[in-house]
């Protein structure tokens, strides 16, 4: 049987807003930190695609799919042993050798929290409302061996909350939120239909240093660090300043300089890369938000909420990075 979905598919996107929206039309699913992922499954076949459009499948042997005909869209996650999951486990995993990926297939094996279904059988479901998807993947997946709810203990059914209100505690101790208009139909590659509200958290650092930015005295970056015993580490840089506090950055920071600063070198914040960078003096205390981590460092660029000049930069410990 052939499928009517043919890989590669641009997965539906979620439009980022700051709260989420109210009333009948929605549901809320979690949001997770992994690997999005589309499912090709036929007969024991299975094909993963990412949401770049390239292939996944042999970096995850271990996933076991329910047999049957379908495109499933969902996530990969890995967790450690309090259940949270693990970014950096995941991107371990892109590794040319075989035997490497099998032996951490093993030691930390991942699973598929599958969220849509995208076809069955011979049938498309892409132009059926998500209220209708949603019954078909509930159906799949309940007819499938294994422990309620699951496939194998390798799939698993992403849970829905059908009130804001219910959803609320996600963005306090998860990744945040996806809401779901129940009559929206899948819209490959779109923001439509779907909306995030990312789970904010706030952290408090010491300024290490900053980065020049793109004009000529201006400030592009400050290089963020934490506590950790008795040594100073970097865990990140901030993002999104004004132009307005690009210039006055300048200022404000000079007084701080050690003198020590790099152009054209290994920067030592981030032995990866050649950046123009300026010490300081660990005085200066910052509060930024931030959403995910990887490696004990911040993903993405995170953005000052205010300067901290009630706390000392020795409060600031690495037991506040979670």
């Amino acid at each position: 049987m052939a499928l009517p979905l043919k890989p590669p598919i641009k997965p539906q996107l979620a439009l980022s807003r700051k709260q989420l929206p109210e009333g009948d039309g929605w549901v809320y699913e979690p949001k997770y930190d992994g690997f999005r992922a589309l499912a090709y499954v036929e007969g024991e076949d299975v094909y993963l695609q990412s949401r770049g459009g390239k292939p996944l499948r042999r970096y995850f042997p271990e996933v076991e799919f329910p047999s049957g005909h379908y495109v499933m869209d969902g996530e990969l996650v890995i967790l450690d042993d309090e259940g949270r999951e693990q970014f950096d486990a995941l991107q371990n995993r892109l590794h040319p050798a075989e035997s490497r990926v099998r032996m951490l297939a093993e030691q930390t094996p991942a699973r598929f929290r599958a969220f849509d279904l995208l076809a069955e059988g011979r049938r498309k479901l892409t132009g059926k409302p998500f209220a209708e998807r949603r019954t078909a993947l509930e159906r799949l997946i309940a007819a499938a061996p294994g422990r309620k709810k699951s496939a194998s203990g390798s799939v698993e059914l992403t849970p829905v909350y059908k009130t804001a209100r219910s959803a609320e505690p996600l963005l306090l101790s998860g990744e945040g939120v996806i809401a779901k208009q129940l009559e929206a139909v899948y819209r490959p590659g779109e923001r439509k239909g779907m909306v995030k509200v990312k789970r904010v958290r706030t952290i408090d650092c010491v300024v290490m240093g900053w980065r020049p930015g793109k004009h000529e005295g201006t400030v592009g970056s400050l290089i963020l660090g934490l506590y950790d015993g008795g040594s100073l580490r970097p865990i990140g840089h901030t993002s999104g300043l004004k132009a307005n506090e690009k210039k006055e950055l300048v200022r404000t920071l000079k007084p701080y300089e050690t003198g020590e600063k790099g152009s054209g070198d290994p920067s030592r914040w981030d032995a990866d890369r050649e950046l123009e960078w300026f010490s300081l003096r660990p005085e200066l205390v910052v509060e930024v938000t931030y959403d995910h981590t990887s490696g004990g460092r911040i993903r993405h660029g995170s953005k000052i909420v205010r300067w901290r000049d009630d706390k000392a930069p020795r409060e600031c410990r690495f037991d506040q990075l979670v």
